[in-house]
């Protein structure tokens, strides 16, 4: 085989390569640029706001994210995430001691059938099981709703993540591509200037002695 047909043919197939990894870099591109705006769309709908540096407390100034973003909108997957973990989760565990909307579903089974054991016989301590019974509710309602938006913005960060994954894809397709173009463009201006005659793998004339 000719020398030049060989450059053009490798050439012409990294030209098509470096297509193909340039359609598929753009469309990475879309779908970040779509988990993106969307994340961001869904935030700032929520109105959600991290605390001023000011009034932050002790504890809430330990967590370096909500001091980097105190006071601004929550608009990023990477905020949603600090304001789930470091101020949602950390009020939440200083809140019934800890326990988890499941975790408090067994005590406050227990107080009502309590309270109910109460009416039933007229027991003097009725009204403080009542008391302990409606705060273990509130506790378990307030933990149930920061759970729930917790787990809602966590939600929102993964998705952001794919935007991300899908960013740096779209970054090494964009790399592979001008790779591949300027290794084809080398090849081409190799195969010009390669003589017709030329062959490749031609075995060598033998030497006279």
């Amino acid at each position: 085989m000719q020398r030049r047909t060989l450059d053009l043919l490798f050439s012409l197939g990294g030209l098509a390569l470096a297509g193909l990894l340039l359609v598929v870099g753009l469309v990475l591109t879309q779908n970040a640029n779509f988990a993106n705006n969307y994340v961001r769309d869904q935030l700032s709908e929520q109105h959600i706001s991290f605390t001023p540096a000011d009034k932050l407390s002790d504890e809430e100034k330990k967590s370096a994210c909500l001091v980097e973003y105190a006071g601004k909108p929550l608009t990023t997957g990477k905020q949603a995430e600090c304001y789930a973990n470091e101020y949602i989760g950390l009020h939440l565990k200083s809140m019934a001691g800890g326990k988890t909307y499941a975790d408090l579903g067994a005590p406050q089974s227990e107080l009502k059938a309590k309270v109910a054991q109460a009416e039933q016989t007229n027991d003097p301590a009725l009204a403080d099981l009542q008391k302990e019974l409606a705060a273990i509710n509130g506790q378990r309602e307030t933990v149930f709703k920061g759970e729930t938006l917790r787990g809602l913005l966590l939600t929102s960060y993964g998705f952001s993540e794919f935007g991300v994954k899908a960013s740096q894809g779209a970054l090494a397709m964009y790399l592979g591509a001008a790779l591949l173009l300027l290794l084809s463009i080398a090849g081409l201006v190799h195969g010009f200037r390669t003589p017709k005659s030329e062959t490749f793998g031609a075995p060598e004339p033998a030497r006279t002695a």
